[in-house]
């Protein structure tokens, strides 16, 4: 089936930019209420691999209602827990897969990004077109629609743009503007990359702490291999997320020293074949859309790692946003006020306890605010929105893609 027969040939045409997770959500959920649908990647294939990613809460139902949910539980982690560790591997603090009802540090449902993003993009390549090695190079809006020139010197005009491409989002600074406008840097940076598992890890996360940085191992389904990943604290951050060989030097530079297998693990820097290094950050918007342009996922509200929601938010923001314009008969003003009324709470408390759990990685010393106290009501109510803080509805029987209405 072609995009043309998904979205009928005069569904209404929506360009999603990106195809990580936020994108091929939203396409999903798009090509279902009969858009005719265009994802657009800059990257010339899916990108493997990445950091693990959960699914909690009402993010776990979006899965189920996508009809995906025993194939993302095939390509999870199988993650049975966390350890937290000393030097010398001796077991500080114990935290099982099975806390909290599935939905505590390490979740019931994680899995690869990378291995997420080939099951939606399985799950919705034979109904919507793909583009990928193409960007969005000019783009102007009318009060009926986009006209977007691609880098490739293709042409075309959609009646709504959605951008998903990221914390890095270059549609969010084409339309709404730089970077620094909405990037929050939480005073960290994040590295992780594959390495071979060398180090005996079984189902078991493993992280040793040192004030300000720390170092972990994690299991992946190839139990052959394992995820590194590093923490450290930057007062700021300026090497370019696309400067490979910077950023490694700005790793070794950072953790010289730190202790248990770290060293171990850095003797693998230079052969991996997926090295990722970017600042935790947040994004921070009074508002997500501009004319017929929206904004999903980390483009609009990345919570950072700090607060292991990202993915979450981008499947239950994905469902929102589709059926909110699908309701409102895809007028943009309607469905985008409507996406941001039911995501905002969510988004925001998630926000929140990604800058909470910041503050707990911080360097002590005089200026340093006090470690936040979890132990309240406050912070029971604070995760009850940031993981079950959307009632979703359910959008079955909205009147599908025709003609656009607003013209």
């Amino acid at each position: 089936m072609g995009a043309g027969e998904l979205g009928g040939e005069r569904g209404i045409r929506v360009l999603v930019v990106g195809a990580s997770v936020a994108g091929p959500a939203v396409a999903h959920w798009l090509g279902r209420w009969g858009a005719a649908v265009t994802v657009v990647e800059r990257a010339p294939e899916l990108r493997p691999g990445g950091q693990a990613v959960d699914a909690r809460g009402v993010a776990k139902d979006v899965i189920g209602r996508m009809g995906l949910d025993a194939v993302v539980r095939a390509a999870c982690t199988d993650t049975a827990g966390a350890y937290t560790v000393d030097a010398e591997g001796k077991v500080l603090e114990t935290f099982a897969a099975e806390d909290d009802g599935g939905d505590g540090f390490i979740a019931e449902i994680e899995i690869l990004r990378g291995d997420l993003s080939q099951v939606l993009y399985d799950a919705t390549r034979d109904g919507i077109e793909y583009i990928f090695g193409d960007w969005i190079a000019e783009l102007t809006q009318d009060a009926d629609g986009v006209d977007v020139t691609f880098a490739s010197g293709d042409r075309r005009r959609f009646e709504l743009v959605i951008g998903a491409d990221g914390l890095h989002s270059s549609l969010r600074a084409m339309v709404f503007g730089p970077h620094e406008q909405f990037l929050h840097h939480l005073g960290h940076v994040l590295a992780f990359y594959s390495v071979p598992n060398e180090f005996g890890l079984d189902r078991w996360l493993l992280e040793y702490q040192e004030p300000g940085r720390s170092a972990l191992l994690r299991p992946i389904q190839d139990a052959t291999r394992a995820m590194a990943m590093f923490y450290f604290a930057a007062a700021d951050f300026d090497v370019d997320h696309r400067d490979i060989g910077a950023q490694k030097r700005l790793l070794r530079e950072r953790v010289a020293g730190l202790g248990w297998l770290a060293p171990d693990i850095l003797a693998h820097l230079d052969h991996t074949p997926d090295f990722y290094l970017d600042q935790v950050a947040q994004v921070v918007m009074d508002r997500w859309s501009d004319g017929r342009v929206v904004l999903l996922g980390d483009a609009a509200f990345s919570s950072s790692p700090m607060s292991g929601q990202g993915t979450g938010l981008a499947l239950v923001g994905a469902y929102v946003l589709a059926g909110e314009l699908a309701a409102a008969g895809w007028d943009p003003d309607a469905g985008f006020a409507r996406y941001e009324a039911r995501m905002r709470s969510m988004v925001e408390a998630n926000q929140e306890i990604g800058r909470l759990n910041a503050r707990t990685r911080e360097i002590p010393g005089p200026d340093a605010e006090p470690a936040p106290d979890f132990t309240g009501d406050w912070f029971g109510e604070l995760l009850v929105r940031a993981i079950n803080g959307v009632e979703l509805p359910d959008y079955t029987g909205v009147p599908e893609s025709g003609a656009p209405v607003t013209r």
